[in-house]
């Protein structure tokens, strides 16, 4: 018995030793710190003169000293209207030049037979050097590079010297995706995401992929292993653990023909998830997979869920349940030309309070659009808990035409490849309110490549069969009205996205709520959304406003036609603020409560703010974005209109009769899975005094939607007066309010 005893204690001592993570280990050496940096016209040559330092990861302007003048000409008046066809030439700066980065590093007595570098993401069109000889180079912006550098490695304890330079927009071709934004004026190069080096022995795990089966309780594991230097099999082991507590749910090893050998080897295998804990933006729960060679080991998080489009039903579906998505944008390349952006993208701690912040706001997802953040982000938005609508930054890029979808296929390759395991990516979004022949196919590519089926978004073009469509319901594009800030004549806007016929002199803007309608494209040519409200999608409104407020209180370029043509009595930043709330509230109200669409994205959380020449289109919301400080009125009210259990006053009328009986809906919706009972207080109040008070017992199902009627006697007495509808979930108020006049 003892002998049994001894030799079991062996075994399982040595079965611990074999499914250890350091049985293997991966060795990765962070690159990122502080670089030398110059820059020049050409690429005849390397440069020898790097006078300035720059922190990497970020971007070209925070050199020092500074490398050039913030721009190159002089801001005496706004560039115009971004729709006015000049968007291909709106770049103050960075125009063909470029940027040579330079660091040097040392790696004593190694031996591993493999070594990589890995820029996570550069832009624009990256080129490498080792120790003086060009080793590489990569036209995509939002992608990695990963190069072999072991043949170009001087001998251990010799410095390698390291260059990578990064040229600028206007040098990528046309057959490649530049990240065109009308709406940006500097785009800004730079090596803008961590650099490592990763070392190991062969075999080498270059890629996986883990697409969780939650009905089976399983995941599906495809793992690509470089072996181009081993002639034997080699045993691939796998451990999956709960990522906080570190517990251990399964482990084995993969059987050897289930190994494809050769130069690029792939094993392809299943492995039970007991107790499965469904990842979802409420519990985001997390495990972790480790595959060891041998003489590699890769440990790779994943969350076990699923995503999928409900075509028929109009929803979208997580974990198998519908699931309302409410949530914003987040616009991190016009956050990069941002004043006070400086190194906050890069800080950790910034980056995971701007989540916390999101949260609390009841948002649940949010859309990177027109360009991607560091990876970190989408580390974090794992943990916390967000569903991302991942956009590929292409937007009405000039010389579409090249950009053919053989070319788009590869590069949508690159970006899945990478993105594909995190829980948080739920929808592959092909590009931005565009419409390109050469997507669809593109997409049609490369679908199959994810296992897990994600259903994909092709901004303005009808979505496939299981996919989902976007909408951009600018209800005030009416009101622009081609206002120019500089009060000059000057026609600034396309006529695509300007109509003669609008009346200006109709201010009743509240009637656009009145009738719940299918969200649409509606400021764009109706040729090209005709078969929208026919067409049974899942309808993700991720856009919807214009009515921007740049930081400061003043009108952005798009708004400032519509302050002055609907609200001239808000002349100044705090009338502005509140009006700006009161109004993108209601609108949010609106496209919830009516349950048109699948989600409901606010744009914009994260942009720039630019209220000084060159004048900004968009902006976000904060009043001091390095602290994360909200505008006051805007996360009152926005907070309160995506409150998972929300309310609308359905009244949309600024003058009523006075003695009137009025008969005042109250629309309630409920986002979550678990039923709501509670009171509806109804109050009419005239200049903050309370003259009507009524309560109602209401309820509302799970997922549901509940109209509660009430009629109310108005006053005789002439004013203004406001009516508010609250009711309280958990502990919060939320309220809908609505302003009218009696005369």
């Amino acid at each position: 018995m003892k002998k049994k005893f001894y030799y079991s204690l062996l075994l399982n001592v040595a079965l611990i030793s074999l499914f250890s993570s350091s049985y293997a280990q991966r060795t990765y050496i962070s690159l990122n710190g502080t670089w030398q940096i110059t820059k020049t016209d050409t690429l005849s040559k390397i440069p020898t003169n790097f006078l300035s330092k720059i922190p990497v990861p970020g971007l070209v302007d925070m050199a020092v000293p500074a490398l050039e003048e913030p721009y190159k000409e002089p801001l005496d008046k706004d560039i115009g209207h971004p729709y006015a066809n000049n968007y291909g030439n709106r770049s103050y700066m960075y125009n063909n030049s470029l940027y040579w980065y330079k660091r040097s590093f040392t790696l004593n007595n190694r031996k591993d037979e493999v070594v990589k570098l890995k820029l996570n993401k550069s832009m624009y069109h990256t080129y490498i050097y080792l120790n003086g000889k060009k080793i590489g180079e990569n036209y995509y912006s939002f992608t990695p590079t990963i190069l072999d550098i072991k043949p170009y490695l001087n001998e251990s304890g010799k410095p390698n010297e390291l260059i990578i330079a990064v040229g600028s927009r206007n040098n990528i071709p046309e057959t490649i995706c530049k990240g065109d934004d009308p709406e940006k004026v500097l785009f800004a190069p730079g090596i803008y995401d961590d650099v490592n080096i990763i070392m190991s022995g062969i075999s080498y795990i270059s890629n996986v992929q883990i697409a969780p089966d939650i009905d089976a309780k399983k995941i599906r594991v495809v793992a690509e292993i470089e072996n181009n230097k081993n002639d034997k099999f080699f045993n691939l082991n796998y451990i999956v653990r709960e990522l906080k507590s570190k517990r251990i749910v399964a482990k084995g090893v993969v059987p050897q023909q289930q190994l494809i050998n050769g130069k690029q080897t792939k094993a392809d295998f299943y492995v039970a998830i007991p107790k499965t804990q469904l990842w979802s933006p409420e519990n985001p729960f997390l495990y972790t997979l480790e595959l060891n060679t041998g003489s590699d080991n890769l440990v790779t998080r994943f969350g076990m869920r699923s995503f999928k489009s409900d075509k028929e039903n109009g929803v979208v579906l997580l974990n198998n349940k519908p699931y309302y998505m409410r949530g914003t944008n987040i616009a991190i390349f016009r956050f990069f030309e941002d004043a006070e952006r400086g190194n906050l993208p890069w800080d950790n701690k910034w980056v995971t309070k701007l989540h916390k912040r999101f949260k609390e706001m009841h948002w649940n997802s949010f859309r990177n659009t027109i360009g991607f953040p560091p990876e970190r982000w989408y580390e974090i938005a794992d943990s916390l808990g967000f569903l991302i609508q991942d956009e590929y930054p292409l937007w009405k890029q000039k010389g579409s035409k090249e950009l053919t979808s053989d070319n788009l296929a590869k590069e949508y390759t690159t970006w899945m490849r990478e993105r594909w395991n995190h829980p948080s990516v739920v929808i592959w979004d092909a590009q931005n309110e565009s419409v390109f022949d050469a997507i669809a196919p593109a997409i049609n590519q490369v679908r199959a490549l994810d296992l897990s089926n994600r259903p994909w978004e092709n901004g303005y073009m009808r979505p496939g069969d299981n996919d989902v469509m976007e909408s951009h319901p600018y209800l005030f594009y009416k009101f622009f009205n081609a206002y120019d800030m500089n009060k000059t004549k000057t026609k600034t806007v396309a006529d695509e996205y300007f109509n003669p016929n609008d009346k200006k002199e109709d201010k009743d803007f509240l009637s656009l709520m009145a009738t719940p309608h299918i969200p649409d494209n509606s400021w764009v040519n109706k040729s090209k959304d005709a078969d929208r409200k026919t067409a049974k999608y899942p309808n993700i409104i991720n856009e919807y406003g214009w009515f921007w407020l740049n930081r400061d209180g003043s009108p952005t370029t798009l708004d400032a036609g519509i302050y002055k043509n609907l609200f001239p009595e808000a002349d100044t930043p705090e009338k502005r603020f509140e009006v700006y709330a009161k109004i993108i509230g209601m609108k949010t109200e609106f496209w919830r409560a009516h349950r048109k669409a699948a989600g409901v994205l606010y744009f914009c959380a994260l942009s720039y703010s630019r209220s000084q020449l060159p004048r900004g289109q968009t902006s976000d919301n904060w009043i001091d974005v390095k602290n994360l400080v909200f505008e006051p009125n805007f996360k009152r009210i926005m907070k309160a209109a995506f409150s998972p259990v929300g309310i609308m006053i359905d009244y949309w009328k600024d003058k009523a009769e006075a003695g009137a009986e009025v008969k005042i809906p109250v629309i309630q919706i409920n986002d979550t899975y678990e039923k709501w009972e509670g009171k509806l207080i109804i109050t009419l109040l005239k200049d903050e005094k309370e003259i009507l008070k009524q309560k109602l017992s209401v309820k509302v199902e799970p997922l549901g939607k509940e109209i509660h009627n009430s009629t109310i006697k108005l006053s005789t007495e002439k004013g203004k007066y406001k009516l508010v509808a609250e009711i309280i979930y958990k502990g919060e108020s939320v309220k809908s309010i609505r302003e009218f006049v009696i005369n």
